[in-house]
């Protein structure tokens, strides 16, 4: 009985392979671009032939011809560059359509059941080899291109560092002579108004010139590690911004009980210290009428520092705090967005973590550095 309903269902296919190909070809959802458009007929054509070798082949026989097929679709729908989804349901559709046309010939459930389990096992094998290899190759481009992304990224650090280090060179020379002459003035006409305020932007300068020393890795000849108080550190940056302090009329909180020593490269300490106060004043002269900074730092199991540096400014968006330690990401129209990413880069280079959490009116950097060893 089997074999009799079998062969009624063979002969119903192969009689209407040409309806189901072209009610399957007019549904399918293709894109006007698609290289391979042209194909769709043809493979739905090798794919109903593959089901028509049910009746007379088993699994094993039939699966080297399923993933044939796959392989070679799924190739084709890669290079199609199409939504997989889409072709999951091109798919689908073609054996609802079969079995759509199943019901003329009348036949029981039960009579159906096994070449019915037959078909599924075609569709759903087909399936399983296109999006596996549709899938597995996908995600080799993907790593291709971010291999190439970031191979690209790093090139563009290496040539930023070697034109930072020659115009270092060239800019920092008459940057020292003109803090000499101020110094000279100072010493020949010590009530002279500006020099203060001259010198104070030349430091900024200095400052900002040294950040791109630090990202082109160069070191300074003779620079070794030292013995330095944080709290004298911290008073000594405040100094440094305070024509900007005032002028925003930022309001500073320390919280700094006890004395905590560090061991490092004072300057660059400094430097983070500075870069993370003074985009905090930037963005607060812009937002708020009652700007305040908050800097608090703590002993913490007497191995480490944990310095916080907070202000009431406006959260920074997820996205953005994501990646604000990267290079080149900035919230400023006019950043270079190279300062975050160097203080993490001297924090990381002592041997500690700097980390950012923001919310509504509160931003705060967290800087934990061990303590300096006691000498004997």
């Amino acid at each position: 009985m089997q074999a009799v309903t079998q062969k009624r269902l063979s002969d119903f296919l192969e009689s209407q392979k040409e309806i189901l190909v072209a009610d399957w070809n007019s549904k399918v959802i293709v894109a006007a671009d698609d290289p391979y458009k042209h194909k769709i007929n043809s493979n739905a054509e090798e794919m109903i032939n593959i089901i028509l070798e049910i009746f007379s082949k088993s699994d094993d026989e039939l699966e080297p011809f399923i993933k044939r097929l796959a392989i070679q679709i799924g190739e084709e729908r890669l290079k199609a560059n199409i939504n997989i989804g889409d072709f999951v349901y091109n798919v689908n559709l073609g054996r609802s359509i079969i079995y759509a046309n199943l019901q003329k010939l009348r036949l029981d459930w039960e009579q159906l059941q096994e070449s019915i389990n037959r078909i599924n096992y075609c569709f759903d094998q087909f399936l399983y080899h296109a999006v596996s290899y549709y899938s597995e190759h996908k995600d080799k481009i993907i790593e291709e291109k971010t291999e190439f992304i970031n191979s690209t990224h790093k090139d563009r650090l290496t040539l930023l560092g070697q034109m930072t280090s020659s115009f270092i060179h060239e800019f920092r020379n008459p940057l020292t002579s003109i803090q000499g002459f101020i110094q000279l003035l100072r010493a020949d006409y010590p009530d002279m108004k500006y020099l203060d305020i001259i010198k104070n932007e030349l430091d900024q300068l200095n400052f900002r010139i040294s950040q791109f020393l630090l990202l082109s890795k160069k070191e300074l000849i003779g620079k070794e590690k030292t013995h330095f108080s944080l709290n004298q550190m911290i008073d000594e940056v405040l100094a440094f911004l305070y024509p900007s302090i005032l002028d925003a009329k930022v309001k500073v909180m320390k919280d700094t009980p006890g004395e905590l020593e560090l061991n490092g490269y004072a300057d660059e300490i400094r430097q983070v210290l500075i870069n993370i106060v003074f985009n905090a004043i930037d963005v607060l002269s812009q937002y708020r009428d009652d700007p305040r900074i908050e800097i608090k730092s703590r002993n913490v199991h007497g191995t480490h520092i944990k310095l916080e540096i907070a202000n009431n400014g406006p959260a920074i968006p997820d996205h953005m705090l994501k990646s604000i330690f990267e290079p080149f990401v900035t919230t400023k129209k006019l950043g270079t967005g190279l300062g975050l990413f160097v203080c993490r880069e001297i924090i990381e280079k002592h041997k500690g973590i700097l980390a950012c959490s923001s919310r509504n009116d509160r931003t705060e950097f967290i800087i934990l550095l061990p303590l300096a060893e006691d000498e004997d």
